[in-house]
């Protein structure tokens, strides 16, 4: 292991000389003692005067197959290698087009879907962007391939079959209303492939075959070290860029910068540390301890809206511990929110008042539904027949009232927050363990409600079906109302409730229909929301356009770099 290149260890007052390359650390980790950064495994030779943004992962990526790419590490590079039928807008969630010429024709049950499509796309390996090959992305995508351990996409339900029209124009059909389908285009769950990484197994997908990856988007990947680094290099020939961007923002062609360098930093300290010695550009998976030390620097902390199901305990109901409501209603009342939130997050956390998030569509305001009350806990408590033993912890028939809770490494600070409620709940005679394991073992664990009863937990979607993919028993089932085992439905009532979202043609019924499954949840005292969570960046102040998608993943066709400004601090120093 070597230091990074001298010429990367600038000053707050002295930029980085952009047009100078040095070579960039495939991975970095801290020091605690030396606080310093060091570099490992460098991805290659780079060429002299390259434009390149360094992007601060905090996890490597999983999967780029685009329906499993839901973790952000995922979707971060999708939405740079792929574009989409739609493009959606982050601040107004308006659809526009991107690789189809206009808004697809909708028939009147909205079962059928028509897209005119450009006729001049190509992907990075030189293949044309054909109508058949868009109807072989979403047949794919919808259907799924289990002989390939390919997935079929959450976003697409009751889909039928793609029909190619003529040269540039598709339809796709539905066997039942889907009138969430013109959204999920835009997502990078439907980023379009080449016909080559459509013909491949999910090991295509995996780590260390990311190149293999073939997308149309702005940028492709040239290089990747094994869960440390992946390189963005940028399309010469990208001339396609999504419509009815700010109209201040006329860009075409390709990306202004040449280069994206994925540096995968699992440390907090070494992310927050590579962007104050300007090794970093931009960092994603900032913790709120760490937002003011930033901004005292001069970085920008941009916090990115995820606009869908809020960061919130999922009570299991079906679980004997939690099926009496009583238990999970002094759940609830025995959880102090405003402390956890003054103590471990800051204002880019609003705190949540339902189980979406007040930007998300179909929010409906739940008033007074997760009042912290220790007092009515305890009484709810006795009521249900649990009385406290002789530690403290409450027993019914011989059993202790313990449960146990995730670590959900993609969500922020959640062994903190776990801990606080831990104590929290202690008060009222409720014990809770937090599940051992690494990512692997945690996501295992979360689909047996004998190993967590408590699962913290959240999605980003900014269409009224995130809520349906939630908590339906088909998509990610977070609650366990289904039961794998002997595939039964706990609570049938929940999920008409969401497939009315899912079904509803207009859109006023689909937002009172996804208020209805708020109020229910509420009602049922199901889910303990903590706060909208966003995705929370770093960017150094040289770093210009840097946006996200509508879920908060790092969008880096717009970004520019200030190396005008950077040469002139030097030759003024």
């Amino acid at each position: 292991m070597s230091p990074l290149h001298p010429s990367r260890r600038t000053t707050r007052t002295n930029r980085r000389n952009r047009t100078i390359f040095a070579p960039v650390a495939a991975a970095v980790t801290a020091v605690a003692v030396a606080a310093s950064l060091v570099a490992c495994g460098s991805s290659g030779d780079r060429d002299a005067g390259a434009r390149e943004l360094v992007y601060l992962e905090s996890l490597p990526f999983t999967s780029l197959y685009p329906p499993a790419a839901g973790f952000y590490p995922n979707g971060g590079i999708l939405n740079n290698i792929t574009d989409r039928l739609l493009w959606q807008d982050p601040e107004s969630l308006e659809l526009h087009p991107w690789i189809a010429t206009d808004l697809p024709e909708v028939n009147d049950d909205a079962t059928e879907y028509t897209f005119s499509l450009r006729d001049d796309v190509t992907y990075s390996d030189g293949t044309p962007l054909t109508a058949q090959n868009v109807v072989d992305n979403f047949d794919l995508f919808a259907l799924g391939d289990p002989d390939r351990g390919l997935a079929s996409s959450e976003q697409i339900s009751s889909y039928e079959r793609g029909e190619v029209l003529d040269d540039t124009t598709v339809r796709f059909h539905f066997a039942d209303p889907e009138p969430g389908f013109a959204q999920a285009t835009s997502s990078f769950n439907a980023g379009l492939l080449a016909d080559s990484s459509l013909a491949q197994s999910d090991e295509g997908f995996a780590p260390g075959s990311a190149s293999s990856v073939v997308g149309s988007g702005p940028f492709v990947v040239t290089d990747e070290q094994l869960n440390t680094e992946v390189t963005l290099d940028a399309r010469d020939d990208y001339d396609w860029a999504p419509q009815g961007r700010d109209a201040a923002d006329d860009q075409q062609g390709a990306a202004q910068i040449d280069r994206v360098s994925v540096v995968i930093t699992q440390e907090d300290s070494v992310r927050v540390g590579g962007l104050k010695t300007a090794q970093g550009d931009v960092a994603r998976q900032i913790e709120a301890p760490e937002e003011q030390h930033l901004a005292d620097e001069g970085i920008e902390v941009l916090s990115a809206p995820t606009n869908g199901v809020n960061n919130q305990l999922a009570l299991r109901f079906r679980h004997p511990l939690l099926s009496d409501i009583r238990v999970r209603q002094a759940i609830i009342a025995g959880v102090n929110r405003d402390r956890i939130l003054d103590s471990l997050f800051s204002d880019s956390y609003t705190k949540a008042t339902s189980s979406l998030a007040s930007t998300a569509a179909g929010y409906r305001e739940q008033e007074d539904a997760y009042v912290f009350d220790p007092d009515k806990a305890r009484d709810l408590l006795d009521e249900a027949g649990w009385v406290p033993g002789s530690d403290g912890v409450r027993v019914k028939d011989g059993e202790r009232l313990s449960l146990t809770a995730n670590d959900s490494a993609q969500q922020p600070r959640t062994r903190e927050v776990v801990t606080m409620v831990q104590e929290q709940l202690r008060d009222i005679g409720v014990e809770v363990n937090l599940y051992p394991g690494d990512v692997a073992a945690q996501k295992a664990a979360q689909v047996n409600q004998d190993l967590i009863q408590l699962n913290v937990t959240m999605v980003g979607r900014a269409d009224y079906d995130v809520i349906k993919s939630q908590y339906y028993s088909q998509n990610r089932n977070q609650l366990l109302n289904f039961d794998a085992d002997d595939e039964s439905i706990g609570d049938p009532e929940l999920e008409e409730l969401l497939l009315k979202v899912s079904s509803s043609v207009n859109e006023e019924d689909r937002a009172a229909a996804s208020g209805d499954v708020q109020d229910y949840l509420t009602e049922q005292a199901y889910v303990l929301p903590f706060f909208e969570e966003p995705q929370v960046y770093g960017v150094q102040d040289y770093v210009h356009g840097f946006t996200t998608d509508p879920i908060g993943r790092p969008w880096f066709y717009p970004v520019t770099l200030d190396t005008e400004s950077d040469a002139a601090e030097e030759q003024e120093g």
